[in-house]
């Protein structure tokens, strides 16, 4: 949590103000192509109340956040979430939007019995999406 406001707080010392006033921090590039998915479980599979998410990256690496390196970023992972947080800023953690800021590629989640939707969203080394954004389809599970 600490290392998050750091960053956070870093991501607020670069931003600059546009034409018009409004903040605007600058996004990371992602290359064309460049796609995160959800390698397992796959779409409408029953799992326990516990089980493991695998995340998968094609075109781009995996780093850590905090560490600017082109062409990587790290996964978040967005549990049950309807619509997506602002793509402009750095992504909110919350308990239905998970930071993998140390470069995991995959985590162990518990959810409670009934229909889950999940969804990978690619951060820059300041947890903002990359233009355009890297991010997987949503999928849903049913947790028994």
């Amino acid at each position: 949590m600490k290392k998050f406001l750091i960053i956070t707080a870093a991501a607020l010392a670069l931003v600059g103000y546009n034409l018009t006033g409004q903040v605007e921090i600058p996004k990371s590039p992602s290359p064309e192509g460049a796609k995160a998915y959800i390698i397992s479980p796959l779409p409408g599979e029953t799992v326990g109340e516990t089980f493991t998410v695998r995340f998968g990256l094609k075109g781009m690496g995996v780093c850590p956040a905090g560490l600017k390196k082109e062409n990587t970023g790290h996964h978040h992972l967005l549990i049950d979430v309807e619509e997506m947080p602002n793509i402009n800023y750095p992504l909110p953690m919350s308990d239905n939007l998970k930071h993998f800021g140390g470069g995991q590629t995959e985590a162990e989640i518990t959810l409670p019995p009934g229909e889950h939707t999940l969804q990978l969203v690619l951060g820059d080394y300041l947890h903002i999406p990359h233009d355009p954004p890297v991010m997987s389809e949503k999928i849903t599970v049913t947790v028994k």
